[in-house]
């Protein structure tokens, strides 16, 4: 049992230990979900680039495996310093998942501590 949690989420092993419901992480990866915005959604709530734009950088994104600011400065749609700045944002404003659970009302900080613990604790004595 214990040599399975090596490969779980922290959200199946929440669930598989009775603290959260499956409506539970699905409200948790809506939340993120709204929250955790990709960098083509940040552009366009600027105003830097339009849908189009971000769908087509994203089309030559599928082909030359490239990262999105890397296409969108090769094509001259942003340049270094936006996407610098797109990035900082993104990763500022990133939610988490446990976040995501303790804004719901799900678990409080304290409880989130403990499960993190606890699960990091599992998969680091795994062999």
């Amino acid at each position: 049992m214990l040599s399975e949690y090596r490969y779980i989420k922290f959200g199946r092993f929440l669930l598989d230990r009775k603290i959260v419901t499956p409506t539970d992480i699905i409200n948790a990866r809506k939340l993120q979900k709204q929250n955790n915005l990709k960098i083509g959604q940040l552009a366009i709530s600027k105003g830097w680039l339009t849908q189009e734009q971000v769908e087509n950088i994203l089309i030559i994104q599928e082909d030359t495996y490239e990262k999105f600011g890397e296409v969108a400065v090769r094509e001259n749609l942003l340049s270094q310093r936006q996407v610098k700045e797109l990035l900082k944002e993104q990763t500022d404003n990133y939610m988490f998942f446990g976040e995501a659970l303790v804004k719901l009302g799900v678990l409080n900080e304290k409880q989130l501590i403990d499960e993190l613990k606890e699960y990091n604790h599992l998969k680091l004595s795994m062999p």
